[in-house]
This record gives C-alpha cells, sequence and structure tokens, in this order.
C-alpha cells in the first residue's frame, strides 16, 4: 500500500487534536476533538474552516480552449462569462459520469478545472486526450492550498480581514483578492449549503492564511464527517456514492440543468438523451422516524419488494432524526411521503419519501 499524500495543513491538523483517516489516497482530518455534531451545528450557525487541499486543479488554456471544453463537457463552457464558476461533469460515451466538477473562467481562453481527489488523475488522462494541438493542459494540483470558509457568519471573518462587502464575489462567481497582503482566488461556493467562500492560495502562503484564519473570534476547524453530514442534508451528491461511471446525470436528478435540444455536440450526448427519455434509476430522498441510520449499500424495500440501495445515510444533526439518499428503480411510481422500508442489521427501519433538500433553512444564497 502506498503512503497517504499530506496537506501542507497536515501537521496543524494533528495540533489540533483532529483524528486522521484516509480518504481518496490522503490523510484527512475527519473531526477534531469538538466532535462531528457540534462542528456540523457551528457551521451551520456560526462560521468554520475546512482544509479541501486534496482536491485536484487544472488549468485549461488556449484559442480553442472553450471549443475543446464544449465538446468534453454537457453544459456548455463557451457561454459562461468570464468571473463564473459552474457546476459540470465529465462523461463517458454512455452518458455516466467519470467525475462531478466545478469550471471557473478566468479570461476568454483560460479556464481553472476544480475535481475530485479520487478522479485527478484519470480526469487529468480524459481531458488531454480531448483537447486540440491548440489548447494547454496543466495539473497545478500541487500549487495551491484550498481552504473552506463556510456558515452564515463567513463574510464578518473577511470584513475584519480588510475585504470590503462589497468587493464579495456573487453566487457562483470568483474574484481574485488580498488577505493580509495574500494573493488569493476567492469564489462564493461551497459544500455545505450555507453562506460561504473557497479560497485557493500559493502553496508557501497555505499555513500563513490557515493560522490567520483559525485565529478569528469564534471560527472552528471542521473535518470531513461534519461536511458529509452536511452536504446529505442539503441532497448535494458525493461522487462514487450518488455518481459514477454506471450513473448518468440525468438518474443523479440533474436533468434539469441541461439543454440536449441544442446543435452543440459533446461526449455522451445521445445517451444522455436516451436516459432523460427513460432512467434506469433515480435518486430518492429517505427522511427515517429514528434517529437509526441506514448506511450506504442499505437494501431498499417498497410494498415489499426490493427497488434498490441507499447511497448516503447518517444522522442528520439540524433534523434531529436520520436520512439518507438510494438509487431505485428508474420505472417505479414512488412519490412523496410513501413508505420505506431499510434492514439494518437484524431490525428494519421506516421512513418516507421526501423532497429535496431534506435541510431547508440554509444560507447559501
Amino acid at each position: 500500500m502506498s503512503e497517504l499524500k499530506k496537506t501542507v495543513l497536515n501537521d496543524l491538523h494533528i495540533e489540533l487534536g483532529a483524528k486522521m483517516v484516509p480518504f481518496a489516497n490522503w490523510n484527512m482530518p475527519v473531526q477534531y476533538p469538538t466532535g462531528i455534531i457540534k462542528e456540523h451545528n457551528h457551521t451551520r450557525n456560526e462560521v468554520a474552516i475546512f482544509d479541501i487541499t486534496h482536491m485536484g486543479e487544472f488549468v485549461v488554456k488556449g484559442s480553442n480552449a472553450a471549443d475543446d471544453l464544449d465538446k468534453l463537457m454537457p453544459r456548455s463552457v463557451s457561454l459562461q462569462k468570464v468571473g463564473t464558476c459552474r457546476y459540470n461533469f465529465l462523461l463517458t460515451d454512455k452518458g455516466t459520469v467519470i467525475d462531478d466538477l466545478i469550471i471557473y473562467r478566468i479570461k476568454d481562453d483560460e479556464f481553472f478545472i476544480v475535481v475530485n481527489a479520487g478522479t485527478r488523475d484519470n480526469d487529468a488522462k480524459h481531458i488531454k486526450a480531448h483537447l486540440s494541438d491548440k489548447t494547454t493542459f496543466i495539473d497545478s494540483s500541487d500549487d495551491f492550498v484550498k481552504i473552506d470558509l463556510q456558515g452564515p457568519k463567513s463574510p464578518e471573518v473577511l470584513i475584519k480581514l480588510g475585504l470590503k462587502k462589497e468587493e464579495f464575489p456573487g453566487y457562483y462567481k470568483w474574484t481574485n483578492c488580498k488577505i493580509e497582503g495574500t494573493s488569493c482566488i476567492l469564489s462564493r461556493t461551497g459544500y455545505t449549503g450555507e453562506r460561504g467562500f473557497e479560497l485557493y492560495i500559493d502553496k508557501k502562503d497555505g499555513v500563513k492564511i490557515w493560522n490567520l484564519l483559525i485565529t478569528q473570534d469564534n471560527i472552528l476547524s471542521v473535518g470531513l464527517g461534519a461536511r458529509d453530514t452536511l452536504r446529505l442534508e442539503m441532497g448535494y451528491p458525493l461522487y462514487g456514492h450518488e455518481m459514477n461511471e454506471d450513473t448518468t446525470p440525468i438518474e443523479a436528478g440533474f436533468g434539469k440543468m441541461f439543454k440536449l435540444d441544442t446543435k452543440r455536440e459533446f461526449i455522451g450526448k445521445e445517451a444522455l438523451i436516451e436516459s432523460s427519455k427513460q432512467p434506469k434509476k433515480k435518486l430518492i430522498a429517505i427522511e427515517f422516524d429514528g434517529r437509526r441510520a441506514a448506511r450506504e449499500g442499505s437494501k431498499v424495500f417498497f410494498n415489499e419488494k426490493e427497488i434498490g440501495i441507499v447511497t448516503s445515510g447518517a444522522f442528520s444533526p439540524s433534523l434531529n432524526k436520520a436520512i439518507a439518499l438510494a438509487m431505485v428503480d428508474g420505472s417505479l411510481n414512488i412519490n412523496q411521503n410513501d413508505k420505506i422500508i431499510c434492514p439494518v442489521g437484524r431490525k428494519e427501519i421506516i421512513g418516507s419519501v421526501t423532497t429535496l433538500p431534506f435541510y431547508t433553512k440554509g444560507s447559501v444564497k
């Protein structure tokens, strides 16, 4: 087994008492001594920081970059404005998901692409294989420290550090800024459902910015455990769970994002059109009656028939009950409030189909 990669902030997490675990070949903090539930609630109500340096970052640039990416992505890249971020996907010929990612348009001819850690190498290989000679690809993942500042009071932290509120980027937009003289890319994005920002910082300045943020009033360091419960409450997908190379983004619930009646061609388009007509499977949301959760891989039953499996499940600190996402037979007519049963150990837990997001009080926008 190869040695786990470590972020620049690894030693700081250990000093803070973090429990470190393997994640996508990285040594990452899953929680700190405060515990997952307190970290979760603090992010919902106050402000927190996350080390997300394990994510990958690519730069794609050149006079033909926009057109090349348009042939790769189901959501148009060439129509994206400079200064914006857009959620997008890399697809196989079958229309299934190689990765979900965010594209930043830096200039007319330059793009910054943020990808998942576990798919970074495969993503790079796939993108490079479909770029023209006029387009340059750079894997800059090892050049950045990525820190997420999340929670309804996150703007207050940036204001105390010298940024002006009117300079903040709008939702799913980005800007260049300086914090205590250090240059950062600051985007109005996140994975928690709360108002927040993501900061991309030169590797040499990562420790400085983390230490600057962690010493601000009322801020808490948060690990991957709470990040997962926060995203699950919002119904945000996690690659390898709700999406993979056996699942189309339409089956994962993103059909409304796509304009499939345009002339623009991209990898997987025909398969997506077929998937939109009759998805083989579909994602549903389930709320359970108690605190006991059905975990990933648990079987899902409806009207005494097995219909699929849980893709993500956990206790929801915000709702004080267990919740889950499940991938089920796409041909079934399942409606809100229909009863679902999941065997957990020797018991069965009962839930009801509901709508997303589970948690509706987030400050994200």
